[in-house]
C-alpha cells in the first residue's frame, strides 16, 4: 500500500467498532455461508481491517482463523475480539509471508488487490501459503460494475471523488490498480489459479441497504428485486461486488475461466 494512504486509513477508522461501522458491504455478510462445510481448518484473512468477516468465520464456522494487518486502529480491533493477529507487510517483494509453504485451507481477500504494489510477489506468496487445492476468496472494486459505469458516461465523474468523505478521499489516494471482472479473472489465473465460482451478494444487510429499508421499505423491496433479476440476466462483470472463488491448482494446467455464477 502506498505510504501517504496509510495515515488516512487510520485517520477514517478512529474510533469505529463493528456496531458503528459505516462501510459495512454485502461481501462481508456472505462469510462464511460461502465456505464449503467442514472444507477450511486453517484460514488467513490477509487484510482484515476491524475485523468484521473474520469475527463472523471464527464464530459461524469454527475454524482457525488469522487475521492480519497493518493498521494500528485495526489491530486495535481486532485484538478487542479476541482475534489472533498478524502484522505483517503484503507488499514488500523482499520479504515472504510469514508462513511456511501450504500453511493455510483458504485466503480471504477482500478490496486489498487493488492496493497493492509490488503485485506478481503478493500473488506468487499467496500461492505458495495456500494447501494444495486450497481456496482464495477475492474480492475488488469491479470497474465495469454499472455503479461506476453510468456515472461515468452521464456525468464524467471520477471513480473516487477526493472531496466527497473520507472514504472516497482514502480509496483516491490508497488504490493503485483498477481492475474489472474480466481482467482479474485473466491476472489471477497467471499465478496457477482457477475460477471456481463468482458469488454475487444480494442487497440485504449492508449499512446503505438498511438506511435504505429504514427511509423507505417498499424502495428497498423494489430495488432487491431489480438488483436479484438484473443479476440473474447478465454477466457478472457488470456486478457491484463479486466474490470470486479462485483454486489453487498446477502451474501450465488448462483453466475455465467461466466460473459458476451464485447469488447469494
Amino acid at each position: 500500500m502506498r505510504v501517504d494512504a496509510q495515515p488516512l486509513e487510520n485517520d477514517r477508522l478512529r474510533g469505529l467498532e463493528l456496531e458503528n461501522y459505516p462501510w459495512y458491504h454485502e461481501r462481508h455478510r456472505i462469510f462464511p455461508e460461502i465456505f464449503e462445510e467442514g472444507k477450511y481448518k486453517y484460514v488467513i484473512d490477509i487484510s482484515a481491517g476491524i475485523g468484521i468477516v473474520a469475527k463472523r468465520v471464527k464464530e459461524l464456522y469454527g475454524c482457525k482463523i488469522i487475521a492480519n494487518d497493518i493498521s494500528e486502529e485495526s489491530l486495535r480491533s481486532l485484538r478487542k475480539l479476541g482475534l489472533e493477529t498478524t502484522s505483517f507487510d503484503l507488499d514488500n517483494s523482499n520479504i515472504q509471508f510469514p508462513f511456511k509453504d501450504e500453511s493455510f485451507d483458504a485466503v480471504i481477500s477482500l478490496a486489498t488487490l487493488e492496493h497493492i504494489i509490488d503485485i506478481d510477489h503478493h500473488m506468487n506468496e499467496i500461492r505458495r501459503i495456500l494447501k494444495k487445492d486450497g481456496d482464495l476468496f477475492l474480492s475488488v472494486p469491479n470497474y465495469s460494475g454499472i455503479h461506476f459505469v453510468i456515472p461515468f458516461i452521464l456525468k464524467g465523474k471520477t471513480f473516487h471523488d477526493f472531496t466527497k468523505g473520507e472514504l472516497q478521499r482514502y480509496e483516491f489516494y490508497a488504490h493503485v490498480r483498477y481492475f474489472t471482472y474480466l481482467s482479474l479473472i485473466d491476472f489471477v489465473t497467471q499465478f496457477g489459479f482457477e475460477p471456481v465460482k463468482t458469488f454475487l451478494p444480494l442487497p440485504k444487510e449492508s449499512t446503505k441497504f438498511r438506511k435504505l429499508k429504514e427511509k423507505s421499505p417498499a424502495k428497498a423491496f423494489l430495488v432487491r428485486n431489480l438488483i436479484k433479476l438484473f443479476y440473474k440476466l447478465v454477466s457478472p462483470r457488470w456486478a457491484f461486488h463479486p466474490v470470486i472463488q479462485f483454486r489453487k491448482t498446477e502451474l501450465g494446467k488448462r483453466i475455465n475461466c467461466k466460473p459458476e455464477k451464485v447469488l447469494i
